[in-house]
Order: C-alpha cells, then structure tokens, then sequence
C-alpha cells in the first residue's frame, strides 16, 4: 500500500487523459515508429526557431512509452534494454530532442526500481503508468567534478529541506515531478520526488547549446524547498553493491547518438541522389555514381550497423546484470555499454560530418538547417567523455580493475 504522505502529493492534475498501456516489446516499437512519423515533420522547424515539443511530449506521455520499463510485479512490461534503446533511437532519428528528453525519466525510473522502498515504488510506477513524466535536477556547474553537488538535503522535523542550483536539467521544463539530487548532511547522495509546482521551485528556460535546443535543459532553482520523507530515496545505495543503474542510463546515451546517425546517413543518401553533382573528374552522370562517394557511404553504413548489433547484444547483457546483478554480470553489462557509447558516438560525429563532405556546398544553406544534425551530435555525445570509455574497458582487460559505480558507467 502507498504511504499516507506521498496520497497527498497525489493531485490528479498531470494528466487529464490516462496513458495508453502498452502490452508488449513489438508493441513499443511499433508505437515509436509511428510517433517518430509525427515528431520528424517539425524537427527542423523545431530546432530553428526553438520552439519546444510540449505537444509532443504530450503525445509521448499518453502512448504508453514512458511507463515501458515499469517492473511487471507494479503493473508495467518491463521491456528489454535492447527494446529500450531501439525506441530510444527510432524516436532519436526523428528528433534528437525528443529522444533525449526521456533519458533522465528512464534514469529514475531504474534507481527507483533499484534503490526505493516498496512503497516509493507503488507510488511513483503508478504515477508514469498514469502518464506523468519525470524530469532531473542533477548537474551543476563550478563544483570540483560533475560527482560533486553543493545543493543540499537537511532535516526539518518530519519533513525534508533543500537548498541549491541546477544546470542542464534535462527535460526538467516538460516534467510533472521534478526529482532533485542532493547530498545530506553525511555527503551521502540522495534524490527526491518534488511536484513541479512546489514552492520555491524554480523552472528556467535559458538553456543556450547550439545543439539539442529543444531539450527543455535550463536551470532549475531550489530555494528552501519543502519535500516529504517518504519521497527521499537513497540513490547512493544502488552504487554501494553491483546494479544496472549506470548501465541503463548509459545505453540510452547511446542510443540517441545512434539515431542521429541513422538521421544523417538518411539525408546524405537523400541528397547526393537528388541533388548533388558529381565531381567533374569522376566521369559519372551522378554523384551517387562516384565510386569514392560509394564507398564512403557503404563505411558509414557498416559502422553504423555495428554500432546498432552492440547496442542489442549490450542490452542483453544489461538484462542478465538485472536479472542476477552479480559483480560480473553488472561489469560485463558496463564494459559492453561503454563500447556501444564509443561506437554510436564515432557514428553520429563521422555521419554528420560526411554529410556535407558528400552533399556538397549547397547542402550547407541556412533554409535546409542540415547543420542541426551536427550540432545535435556534437553537444550530447559531449554529455561524459567518451575516452574514458576506452580506459575502463582497457584497464579491466589489461589489469583486472572493475569499472567503477556512478551513473556514467
């Protein structure tokens, strides 16, 4: 049974319309196909002018999508990893934006399942299955690390108080909880569950990155924030034993960087058949006929395709970590994410570069914003260092170290 405290965050008003319940994995992916149609008409539109998708995130919310990883025991499909990461780039090749938006509510959704009490989940799982999405205040600037935080939890009699800043709080702008990361006073992190209309809470639209624009990434503002003891999960305890929390936020990472290659590998097939000219040595009609832009098509194609069997065969692993969260399977699932990170990440930076290397000059007027798709891709594989990635896997092959447990891992 849900606890009497968290009833009375309860107010009915995130969703006037119950989300759909999605029944399967093929379910899921026909679902997101069918939004990534919609969502892929205005992406362009979308990211010139930053207008942000709120309608779409509507849609998103009453398909059922978010609530696909929801454990099956509080009423969910929990859908494989690999199911999870495909949707995550299907919707990500539409729009990059809308692919990411959803990460940090995914995120949760596993440290919820992970590290909160049996009643935190009754609650919150059946919140996402009613429609309401989740949105991170994690990140700040001018601490030591990206570990560090300086906004901080404290008693205050049967309650919660919390005082701090955030940055780039993904999706935070499109989020009926607002879930808050602090440290409490044995520096021991924490995360809590806020109603996006709390007082002293504040929602700031001044995200600026050239890409990802419509991401809802702005700053989030705690001032004397009231939050109820049974909505404080003790997130640092799913990184005290081996768990799949870093692993699945991580596969999702990937999975938009994938998608953003698949995106440009489309416009470039698109563009050089249909616009482009063929270079005045190659002695073709076509530029599709250039037998050096043939090859580097054929590449891109190759690599991508690896990166996307990775991703899969990373997703399975994750699965077995989850089911038996062993120190083994937990690393192997880590090690076989971190080298899907690595090659999505490689495939979004080449493919969108080889655009306008293989489109041409005219690829690059303002009207067609083909741009976006680099600067989609050069800001979110930015989100942590993907050479750090080669390290662990090194370093566990070379000298036996474990990856270490944080949430980028």
């Amino acid at each position: 049974m849900t606890s009497i405290p968290l009833q009375r965050f309860d107010t009915g008003e995130a969703s006037s319309v119950a989300a759909h319940r999605i029944a399967s994995d093929r379910e899921a992916l026909q679902t997101a196909k069918q939004l990534a149609e919609t969502f892929a008409k205005g992406a362009a539109e979308r990211d010139r002018d930053r207008r942000l998708p709120y309608q779409e995130l509507e849609i998103l919310s009453h398909s059922g999508l978010l609530a696909i990883t929801v454990p099956r025991e509080f009423g969910g499909i929990d859908v494989a990893a690999a199911t999870l990461a495909e949707v995550t780039a299907i919707l990500s090749q539409a729009d990059p934006s809308i692919g990411q938006i959803p990460q940090n509510h995914f995120y949760i959704l596993e440290a919820l399942r992970v590290d909160g009490t049996p009643e935190q989940q009754a609650f919150f799982f059946e919140r996402v299955l009613q429609g309401d999405r989740f949105g991170n205040a994690l990140s700040e600037k001018g601490t030591k690390t990206v570990a560090h935080y300086n906004t901080r939890i404290v008693p205050d009699g049967a309650h919660y108080r919390i005082n701090g800043q955030k940055f780039y709080s993904t999706g935070v702008l499109f989020a009926d909880w607002v879930v808050i990361f602090a440290t409490d006073p044995q520096d021991q992190i924490t995360m809590s569950f806020v109603p996006r209309d709390t007082p002293g809470l504040t929602l700031v639209d001044d995200w600026a990155g050239f890409g990802q624009r419509t991401t809802g990434s702005g700053t989030t503002i705690i001032a004397d924030v009231i939050v109820e003891a049974a909505a404080v999960v003790q997130h640092h305890k799913g990184f005290e034993r081996p768990s799949t929390i870093g692993s699945v936020g991580q596969i999702i990472h990937a999975a938009v960087d994938l998608g953003i290659a698949r995106a440009a590998l489309d416009e470039t097939v698109n563009f050089v058949r249909t616009k482009s000219r063929p270079w005045m040595d190659s002695g073709q009609d076509r530029a599709s006929e250039d037998p050096h832009t043939i090859a580097r098509v054929g590449d891109l194609a190759i690599r991508i395709d690896a990166a996307t069997a990775l991703l899969a065969r990373s997703g399975d692993l994750v699965d077995k970590a989850k089911e038996s969260p062993s120190e083994d399977n937990v690393v192997a699932a880590s090690l076989a994410v971190a080298g899907a990170k690595v090659l999505t990440t490689e495939a979004a930076l080449q493919a969108t570069n080889l655009l306008f290397e293989l489109a041409g000059t005219s690829s690059t007027q303002s009207d067609l914003n083909l741009d976006r798709h680099w600067r989609n891709a050069r800001t979110h594989t930015l989100h942590d260092p993907v050479r750090w990635k080669y390290h662990v896997v090194g370093n566990y092959l070379l000298n036996d170290v474990a990856p270490p447990r944080h949430g980028a891992l």
